[in-house]
């Protein structure tokens, strides 16, 4: 007892991300097995109209509900790797300027006068 208290400084820390690992695994886990078992229960739902445990009606509406959840965690997950692709696009995103013609010249114009001005010294020192 007394070494746990002592040691609480440090696995504190250690136990709080441990237990965050595993809520991260749990969640996706869970996420993996939720589109997984709608498959499963529209499999079933399936083979237990083929065998005629329901009527048409039945299976149609059930079919139609299994069908949107899928779709509902499909569109979630596409949009989900839509938004990370986003956020890595702009991490690298470029930024470039353009330089108008009439203000290129004037740049030009500058560097020119900037080595005459300095031409003729000879005073001047130039360093590596």
């Amino acid at each position: 007892m007394l070494g746990k208290i002592l040691l609480l400084p440090v696995m504190g820390p250690i136990s709080g991300l441990m237990w965050i690992g595993e809520q991260i695994q749990e969640r996706t886990n869970t996420e993996f097995n939720d589109q997984e078992n709608l498959h499963k229960q529209l499999l079933s739902l399936q083979l237990k109209f083929d065998m005629g445990e329901f009527s048409e009606e039945e299976f149609d509406a059930q079919e139609e509900e299994l069908l949107l959840k899928i779709q509902a965690l499909e569109l979630e997950e596409q949009s989900r790797l839509a938004l990370e692709a986003e956020e890595d696009e702009e991490d690298y995103s470029v930024q470039s300027e353009f330089i108008d013609v009439s203000q290129e010249n004037k740049v030009y114009q500058e560097q020119g006068v900037f080595v005459k001005e300095y031409e003729g010294n000879e005073n001047l020192v130039l360093s590596p």
